[in-house]
């Protein structure tokens, strides 16, 4: 479900953060056009861009084409070459390799999962958040983004095992604000772990806030 809350005053980030699109044009082109509708500042991408490397195409183009900043990471389903054609023909930021600041709003994270074409060792993905947080650390508002969830979550309870990295991040780094997606089954559920709040997402997306 595509969750919106509307504030009297404007907030200083409006982000929509959606994934798992699996080559569906049809739920980027809409999710494009809400983007639009409600006022949207950055898109973030969790991954699965594609099902196996296949309808790469149409994935990205509509939010850049509504002139909306996107930020993303691979799936474990979007192959390592894949992501590199996607970084190299749209130009925009791959969150395993790039920390972002928007608006005092640091973004860090770590794509690929632990299975899959794009599999990532948990010390990869520990190393990829760890060196991102590194650069976004000043930041008022810190957030992280994964594909896969985290491992002793109330998400891994009712679906698949999570990632210990992830976790660890969780604890030692203390973003804010945590999203991942991979359990399309669970796309809006929330939980806190330690002093972040965990959002799972899908390709319905949702969007958050900062004040």
């Amino acid at each position: 479900m595509f969750n919106v809350i509307i504030m009297k005053k404007k907030p200083k980030l409006r982000i929509m953060v959606a994934g798992d699109f699996h080559g569906n044009k049809k739920a980027v082109e809409k999710l494009a056009e809400k983007s639009v509708k409600y006022k949207v500042d950055v898109v973030i991408i969790t991954g699965d861009v594609t099902a196996f490397d296949i309808d790469r195409k149409g994935m990205i183009g509509p939010f850049l084409e509504k002139g909306k900043k996107v930020l993303f990471i691979g799936g474990n389903h979007d192959s390592k070459e894949t992501i590199e054609e996607i970084e190299k023909e749209y130009k925009i930021p791959n969150l395993q390799k790039y920390a972002v600041t928007i608006n005092d709003v640091g973004f860090f994270g770590a794509g690929g999962g632990n299975i899959g074409i794009n599999y990532v060792s948990d010390n990869e993905m520990f190393k990829a958040m760890k060196n991102g947080f590194n650069y976004v650390k000043n930041a008022k508002t810190k957030i992280m983004v994964t594909h896969v969830h985290p491992k002793g979550s109330l998400i891994e309870k009712f679906s698949f095992p999570g990632s210990e990295a992830v976790t660890k991040a969780i604890y030692e780094l203390k973003p804010d604000i945590e999203v991942c997606g991979h359990i399309h089954e669970l796309e809006g559920a929330v939980e806190v772990m330690g002093n972040t709040k965990i959002v799972c997402v899908g390709s319905s997306g949702k969007i958050i806030d900062i004040d």
